[in-house]
C-alpha cells in the first residue's frame, strides 16, 4: 500500500502536513523533494481573480478526477498500440 502525504522540509525534518492513517511507526518512507513552480498567470493574460474563480470552477471534477477508477485512462494510448 502505498500513502502520500504533503509536508516540508525544516530543519533538517521532513513535518507532514497530516498525519498518516494505518501507518505504524518504523515503517519505511521514501522522500522526494519538489521544486516549486510558480506561473506567471499576468504573462498568459490571466488575473489573480480569474485563476482563483477557475480553480473553484475545476474543483468540482477533483474527486471524480482523482478516483481509483480514474486509473483506467492514465494509459490508454498504450492499450491501443496493443490491440
Amino acid at each position: 500500500m502505498l500513502t502520500s502525504i504533503q509536508g516540508i522540509y525544516r530543519d533538517g525534518k521532513v513535518v507532514l502536513s497530516e498525519k498518516p492513517m494505518n501507518v505504524g511507526d518504523e515503517t519505511p518512507v521514501i522522500v522526494t523533494f519538489l521544486t516549486l513552480y510558480n506561473v506567471d498567470l499576468e504573462s498568459r493574460g490571466i488575473s489573480r481573480k480569474q485563476a482563483l474563480e477557475l480553480r473553484e470552477r475545476l474543483a468540482t471534477f477533483a474527486e471524480d478526477w482523482d478516483s481509483p477508477e480514474m486509473d483506467a485512462y492514465d494509459h490508454y494510448n498504450a492499450d491501443e498500440s496493443t490491440s
